[in-house]
């Protein structure tokens, strides 16, 4: 199909972002990479007036460590991320996603923000980020304003983004001393959209088993390490809040036993490599 008209605004700088927001209001939608928004628009899916390509904007394009936290500007691509030396370290969660995200020609174009802002429930990045504790810095004309993962993401396709505010970064907590973490996802094809995602976070103290592609958002379940002689029944009884569906490629208890037997194995392995 071919997208409903629009016009095409070049953002070289922030003020640029707010002047298209002033003219065009909730009918402007931000461009970045354009991985998953193209999509929607060439389906008429997304019927805006105006695309905001902020992909050149210098202001936006930006990595570093900062306050305990690797900091990604709204400019910055999958793969540059993915391609940072220290990334293993740094984050390791990240690390160990990245090379399930779709295939390398959408990373080389699409960005961690883009990804964070389409919050498609199945998806990579808002899993990790979700994860992670991580947070989103929200810009609009009138200030910034911060919001915690759990609080960003509200349904599926569904955010805390208001009209005339942009995600200007997201914030991943960096790793901390004597965490561990695990990741692993099933899909049709490796690259598709994931059926089931998992991310294992352990600390000395706990552990958290984060899910994607089952629920409408992340979901996070956190329970001491002395779960891990009840684990099964603890895996079963959150396999079952998530209130999985069915759909045409798998059926709802499908998406349950992948919850509770690829869990058991991440959260079996991590713990025993915490105690090692």
């Amino acid at each position: 199909m071919k997208p409903s008209a629009f016009d095409y605004v070049r953002a070289d700088r922030v003020q640029d972002i707010f002047d298209a927001f002033g003219h065009y209001g909730a009918e402007a939608r931000i461009l970045a990479g354009g991985q998953s928004l193209m999509a929607m628009v060439n389906y008429r899916l997304a019927r805006p007036k105006a695309l905001v390509d902020i992909s050149r904007c210098a202001e936006l394009d930006y990595m570093h460590v900062r306050d305990g936290h690797l900091v990604v500007g709204a400019a910055v691509t999958q793969a540059r991320v993915q391609q940072r030396e220290a990334l293993a370290r740094e984050v390791p969660l990240l690390h160990l996603a990245f090379p399930y995200i779709s295939h390398f020609q959408i990373r080389s174009r699409g960005t961690v923000c883009g990804s964070i802002a389409h919050a498609d429930p199945s998806a990579e990045l808002p899993l990790c980020l979700a994860a992670l504790q991580g947070s989103v810095v929200l810009r609009s004309k009138s200030g910034r304003r911060t919001l915690a993962a759990d609080a960003f993401f509200t349904g599926m396709l569904m955010t805390a983004i208001e009209d005339g505010e942009f995600i200007e970064e997201v914030r991943f907590p960096l790793a901390a001393e004597g965490q561990r973490y695990r990741f692993d996802e099933v899909a049709l094809r490796r690259g598709d959209f994931a059926i089931v995602s998992l991310a294992v976070v352990a600390s000395a103290s706990d552990v958290a088993l984060t899910i994607g592609g089952v629920a409408d958002r992340p979901v996070t379940r956190r329970w001491p390490r002395s779960v891990a002689g009840d684990l099964p029944a603890a895996l079963a009884a959150f396999a079952w809040d998530l209130q999985a569906q069915s759909d045409p490629h798998v059926s709802a208890a499908y998406r349950r036993h992948l919850v509770r037997t690829l869990g058991q194995r991440l959260i079996t392995e991590v713990l025993d490599e915490t105690v090692s």
